[in-house]
């Protein structure tokens, strides 16, 4: 075999796994940084339910479909609604975070990409958070919906006027469905099995679960789409990796070097000669 010959990964594999250290540090501050925003963002309750309403209208203006009618589906039975509602308050860390392992472990240069675009679409959101203020429709009179989670259970949020740990009046853009999307794409753009379109379904489910739950507007979420894809734009992923991507995942696959010249003349005489 020739000494050139090398497996088709080896374009993925030259992009370093950034220091643990310095990675854990990293999502460390992002989580930080993102808990003091909401925290600056609290006490501007007439200005999120004045938003609100002006969300309200302009989703009836275009003829979006009501939140209520994603919340009367889940209403058909208790189960189902304590499911969303469990759904809401345990999925959104835990999927985010087991998703950046997995890539630092196994797809390094697509780790950093993906890390990148969650901090930026993070950082943007919380400016969003601070410049406009938004009620949830669980607290607006006019959608006429039930805050499900204090009505069936579990509910991560307490009253506004005493929950120090969360703002509640961060609707839009919807972290909760922009990190399932990209927890979504990310790994449709990292693996190649033919499973991996069912991904999708994580953020399918997220959005039925944050408009059921009366957490979030239609507008929420396409607010956090046209974010997220934005960032996808701006970050791209690193040539070689996307290179080797291309090729394919096989790492059993391996690529011949071209044979020079003096190697076919070499070739062709061998063959005369049997001849």
């Amino acid at each position: 075999m020739n000494a050139r010959t090398e497996p088709a990964r080896a374009e993925t594999d030259a992009i370093a796994r950034p220091p643990l250290v310095r990675e854990l540090l990293l999502v460390a501050g992002l989580f930080l940084v993102y808990k003091l925003g909401r925290q600056l963002a609290t006490g501007h309750t007439g200005e999120a339910f004045h938003n609100a309403d002006r969300v309200w209208d302009l989703e009836r203006a275009v003829h979006l479909p009501g939140e209520g009618s994603v919340q009367n589906l889940l209403l058909h039975g208790d189960t189902l609604i304590h499911i969303a509602n469990t759904y809401y308050a345990t999925v959104h860390f835990p999927a985010t975070a087991a998703f950046l392992i997995w890539l630092y472990l196994r797809r390094p240069a697509h780790y950093v990409r993906s890390r990148r675009v969650l901090a930026v679409v993070t950082a943007a959101a919380l400016v969003v958070h601070l410049t406009f203020p938004l009620a949830p429709p669980r607290m607006l009179a006019t959608a006429g919906l039930l805050d499900t989670g204090q009505v069936y259970g579990p509910s991560v949020y307490g009253s506004p006027e005493t929950d120090h740990l969360s703002n509640q009046f961060a609707a839009m853009p919807s972290l909760h469905f922009g990190w399932a999307l990209m927890v979504a794409i990310g790994l449709i753009v990292a693996t190649r099995s033919r499973w991996r379109w069912l991904w999708l379904l994580h953020p399918l489910v997220t959005l039925l679960v944050i408009v059921g739950t009366a957490n979030h507007y239609w507008l929420d979420a396409i607010v956090a789409t046209a974010m997220l894809g934005l960032a996808l734009a701006v970050i791209q992923l690193p040539q070689r990796a996307a290179t080797a991507a291309g090729r394919g995942t096989d790492t059993d696959r391996l690529v011949p070097a071209p044979r020079s010249e003096e190697s076919a003349d070499e070739e062709a005489v061998l063959v005369g000669a049997d001849r």
